[in-house]
């Protein structure tokens, strides 16, 4: 499947937003657009000028010391602060963020994701249905060493939800829970993704890999692994990636990001191992 480079993606975005379709705008099917950022000043700007369709832009920002703020203020979005601390990732202040938005239905994108306008369109409408449900996992197209894949490259992410009752836990590599039901949006659905700007190269995962899985530690901290995990967990995850998502579509891209999905898990089971001997446990 070939996806069109960003420059034709953004351009139609941006265009598509100019104008929106009238909506019931009764305040129970309003909009906050919730971003949380730190130093993100890269596609701050991008992503701002993609969701300008929705009814509030709320920046939570993670005391920046780049152009993010200015950035956020000079298009009209909403800015509040959260202190960074020690964390490492946005989750932290997902929660505070979340519930400061004015409106009853929040949508999380991140500070290097554009929301197409077909989204859009599709949350409003979902949420003016009876039936709509509380939360809704969206299709994300990621890219890996320059390009869109030619693979299942979609994730789905559950950053659609109702405000109220809604918790986002601290922890790297979470989902946050909804009070009711929780639906995924076709990759079906033409166009209706949140689109991932971020390129990341191998240094940046591995960077990620040995933050990420400290996290994962914090997390679960009765977490147990055998030696045994050493061996099934990379190896499971290899073949997810290369063969049930078809890496291998990809050629040497998709054998390389299979490899690091393996590594992933092999570093994480490794250092829950080394954990538990420093205890005494194994």
């Amino acid at each position: 499947m070939e996806h069109p480079p960003f420059s034709t993606i953004f351009a139609i975005s941006k265009r598509q937003f100019r104008e929106r379709p009238l909506h019931d705008m009764s305040e129970t099917n309003k909009i906050s657009v919730v971003i949380n950022t730190y130093n993100a000043e890269q596609h701050l700007e991008k992503v701002i000028e993609s969701v300008k369709g929705f009814d509030e832009v709320l920046i939570c920002d993670m005391e920046s010391t780049d152009h993010t703020v200015e950035i956020a203020r000079k298009h009209g979005c909403r800015v509040i602060t959260f202190p960074k601390g020690n964390a490492v990732s946005a989750e932290p202040a997902r929660t505070f963020a979340i519930q400061s938005a004015e409106h009853p239905w929040v949508l999380v994108v991140d500070a290097d994701e554009l929301v197409t306008p077909e989204l859009r369109e599709y949350l409003y409408k979902c949420i003016q249905k009876p039936n709509c449900p509380a939360g809704l996992y969206i299709p994300r197209l990621n890219q890996f060493m320059g390009r869109y894949t030619k693979s299942i490259a979609y994730d789905h992410q559950l950053r659609f939800f109702q405000r109220d009752g809604t918790e986002w836990p601290p922890f790297v590599h979470t989902f946050p829970t909804v009070k009711g039901r929780t639906e995924r949006i076709s990759p079906q659905e033409k166009d209706v993704k949140i689109i991932h700007l971020a390129d990341e190269t191998i240094s940046d995962l591995v960077r990620k890999t040995n933050s990420y899985t400290d996290g994962e530690l914090r997390k679960r901290p009765h977490l147990s692994y055998g030696v045994g995990g050493l061996f099934w967990r990379p190896c499971w995850r290899f073949f997810r990636s290369y063969f049930l998502k078809l890496g291998f579509r990809d050629g040497k891209a998709g054998l390389v990001k299979a490899g690091m999905d393996a590594l992933y898990q092999y570093v994480l089971v490794a250092k829950n191992i080394e954990k538990n001997c420093r205890k005494g446990k194994v």
